[in-house]
């Protein structure tokens, strides 16, 4: 059984910075694509990041290129996502999740595995 549970999350003020966590266990995933998503109050989950395990590639949603950096610690089986420069309307549940894929997957649909959300909030 796959779990990931993700940490980090919290309240933070207009161009401050977080860095989420996302710790996954029950798998070797040096085979799985690994992404973060986001769901605002109202809105659908909308793709963040997204990386691949081995390979290290990385691809970004164009409304977070340059500010949030996706990355891994393969030891702790761990993924990170560096957040800077956050703003009000970067302020969601953030989700990580899990896919045995070697490509970069970016649609929801297309994971298999969730994490439970933490919840960031970017104050003005």
């Amino acid at each position: 059984q796959v779990q990931l549970v993700e940490s980090g999350g919290g309240l933070v003020q207009a161009g401050g910075s977080l860095r989420l966590s996302c710790t996954a266990s029950g798998r070797t995933f040096s085979n799985y694509a690994m992404g973060w998503f986001r769901q605002a109050p109202g809105k659908e989950r909308e793709f963040v990041a997204a990386g691949t395990w081995s390979a290290g590639n990385t691809y970004y949603a164009d409304s977070v290129k340059g500010r949030f950096t996706i990355s891994r610690d393969n030891v702790k089986n761990t993924v990170y996502l560096q957040m800077n420069s956050l703003k009000p309307e970067d302020t969601a549940v953030y989700y990580c999740a899990a896919v045995l894929s070697l490509r970069i997957r970016v649609r929801p649909h297309e994971y298999d595995y969730w994490g439970q959300g933490t919840q960031v909030t970017v104050s003005s």
